[in-house]
């Protein structure tokens, strides 16, 4: 083993101890060995590793883990057999309580990285009750390549698999046996597809060849409605295949109360295509969400944590400050759930969504629950925002703005246009804080103040943690 007091740089190959102090923002184990810093997965703050070294990048060391010789006081059995290999639930061998002070840290770290001129206390954030099976959706691979864990013996079926991919490993699936983050009907309806198609030979997807029928299983529930759909998503329709393999899924779990066959014949990994079947039920699932009903359909989005998105959406509403005759905007506003929890409270809510389907569930799930002082647009969002400015334009402006974007951010043409706009207030939903940072440094510029950042864990066992900020117009510019 190398001696990390040596004045040798480590090399490809070279054996060393690492003690992990803490997690990165994509789910890397840090710590350190002598002078150098180690990165890896499957660490444990308090852990001390025996490792090797991939690669070095002056004083980083990127590492694969070789043997645990001392378990950290927030290590914990992991609950499923695939922990150590699947790229779900990265933070499964970690204490719960650890995790939420872990993703703590990383947003005042990413809060201070942003150098905002005056940094904000960060409230505590807010803990899932059940870490376990909270995901209301799942989203399942078919593959003819399956992966084969090194404990596993030679001669392991390799051609057909269901379930995810290891991390960084997109060619081949891992067969699971257990899923514990998905709901809790989901794991054995999993399971029961996987054998169902085994029994039925019909064949998985190979992602070079582009052959094979089965290509995604994507999973829905309906928390509050406990309403269960099913997505089977495959290369051609085949109804002489695909239908008797529903009806034996169905009478395996009546549980499921719609099945949807989606019919993607691209090359795209992805599980959405160009037509839709539906085999069973009404095609669509229904949610309850803060008194607002919710239409689901195979092509929504909708958050996929409903206890923390109940709680998520109660926070924006406290954030805005509404007392009833605001005019608020809501930009992205995909199926409009934040701007149907905050009509109610409202004058009047102008949401904006590029998404066309997203647009159309928005307006039907209006429509259904009688919610009348929405107006939803469909377009670019900062096209949109272009003509709200317009002189000429009818639309009125806001007393508060809602933004929540996609991980990426904002287009650096947006925070302008949102200065130009002059909301009192703005709360912005942020999914990845460091990118969201960024943004925000450019409404303080403008003349805005952040008064409060309030995260909550949406993503237990993984780095994911979304924020609730809110930025008060001061009318002082950095400038």
């Amino acid at each position: 083993m190398t001696d990390p007091q040596s004045t040798r740089k480590p090399r490809k190959g070279d054996e060393l101890e690492g003690q992990i102090e803490h997690f990165d923002r994509k789910g890397h184990a840090i710590g350190t060995s002598g002078v150098y810093s180690v990165r890896m997965r499957g660490g444990v703050p308090g852990d001390l590793w025996k490792l090797v070294v991939k690669k070095r990048r002056r004083h980083v060391l990127d590492a694969h883990r070789l043997e645990l010789l001392e378990a950290g006081p927030a290590r914990v059995e992991a609950r499923c057999q695939h922990a150590g290999d699947c790229g779900g639930c990265s933070f499964q061998t970690c204490d719960y309580t650890v995790q939420v002070a872990e993703k703590q840290r990383m947003v005042e770290e990413a809060l201070a990285a942003a150098e905002w001129p005056e940094l904000p206390i960060v409230d505590p954030v807010v803990p899932c009750a059940d870490p376990w099976n909270y995901r209301n959706k799942m989203e399942f691979t078919f593959s003819s390549r399956r992966w084969i864990a090194p404990h596993e013996p030679q001669g392991a079926e390799s051609a057909f698999a269901l379930g995810l991919h290891p991390p960084g490993l997109f060619s081949k699936v891992i067969q699971l046996a257990e899923c514990h983050i998905v709901f809790a009907a989901g794991e054995s309806i999993m399971r029961t597809a996987g054998k169902l198609a085994l029994e039925q030979g019909l064949d998985a997807w190979h992602i070079f060849e582009h052959t094979g029928l089965l290509r995604h299983l994507v999973l829905r529930h309906a928390v509050n409605t406990d309403e269960v759909m099913v997505n089977l998503v495959t290369s051609r329709e085949a109804p002489e295949l695909i239908e008797p393999f529903a009806k034996a899924l169905l009478e395996h779990h009546p549980e499921i109360t719609t099945i949807v066959q989606t019919i993607n014949t691209g090359v795209a990994m992805v599980a959405h295509g160009e037509s839709e079947r539906t085999l069973h039920g009404p095609g669509y699932i229904e949610e309850l969400l803060l008194g607002i009903r919710f239409r689901i359909s195979a092509r929504s989005f909708f958050q996929v944590n409903t206890v923390q998105a109940e709680r998520l959406f109660e926070i924006v509403r406290e954030e805005a400050g509404v007392r009833g005759d605001e005019v608020v905007y809501d930009l992205y506003s995909g199926a409009g759930s934040i701007a149907l929890v905050l009509a109610a409270s409202v004058k009047v809510v102008l949401a904006f969504e590029q998404v066309p389907e997203a647009v159309a569930d928005a307006i039907g799930n209006a429509e259904r629950n009688g919610v009348s002082n929405v107006n939803f647009f469909e377009g670019d969002v900062l096209t949109e925002l272009d003509a709200t400015l317009a002189e000429d334009s009818p639309l009125p402006r806001p007393d508060v703005c809602i933004v929540d974007p996609p991980r990426a951010g904002l287009h650096p043409d947006v925070p302008p246009k949102l200065l130009a706009l002059g909301a009192k207030r703005i709360v912005y939903v942020s999914c990845n804080i460091h990118n969201g940072a960024k943004d925000m440094a450019k409404l303080i510029e403008g003349g805005y103040r952040v008064t409060r950042v309030r995260p909550v864990d949406l993503f237990p066992h993984t780095p994911h943690v979304e924020c609730v900020v809110t930025l008060e117009l001061t009318g002082e510019t950095s400038e």
